[in-house]
């Protein structure tokens, strides 16, 4: 079973910026999809990103669209986000997952089985 481990998270101001990264246990074929999930206290877990490992597919919640990039290095089996002009409700422990094939309903939580420890963002303002 896959098994990821993220890393990248800590404190920022607002406006400021943070690179996450997702390492995975084993390589991915093309069509394999990872996605980036968050929670906040309180709240319930969300799809923020995913991308397939050939690249061709690449999916943003509307939240973060034009602030946040994911991309991936397949010669690392790794997975980033990069996340500029963070605003405080970017906060939240950040997960990163495998799910469905070509990302096919990659927002819904309770299709993932693979969840990592996640890093915490912390944005202040």
């Amino acid at each position: 079973q896959v098994q990821p481990m993220e890393s990248g998270g800590g404190s920022v101001e607002a406006g400021g910026s943070l690179r996450l990264s997702c390492a995975l246990s084993v390589s991915l074929s093309w069509s394999n999809c990872v996605a980036w999930f968050r929670q906040g206290i309180g709240e319930e877990r969300e799809g923020v990103a995913s991308i397939t490992a050939g690249g061709a597919i690449v999916l943003y919640a509307d939240s973060v669209k034009g602030r946040f990039t994911i991309s991936q290095d397949n010669a690392k089996n790794t997975v980033y986000l990069q996340m500029n002009s963070l605003k405080p409700e970017d906060t939240g422990m950040y997960h990163c997952a495998v799910v469905a094939d070509y990302c096919t309903q990659w927002t819904i939580v309770s299709l993932v089985n693979n969840w990592g420890q996640g890093t915490q963002v912390s944005v202040t303002s």
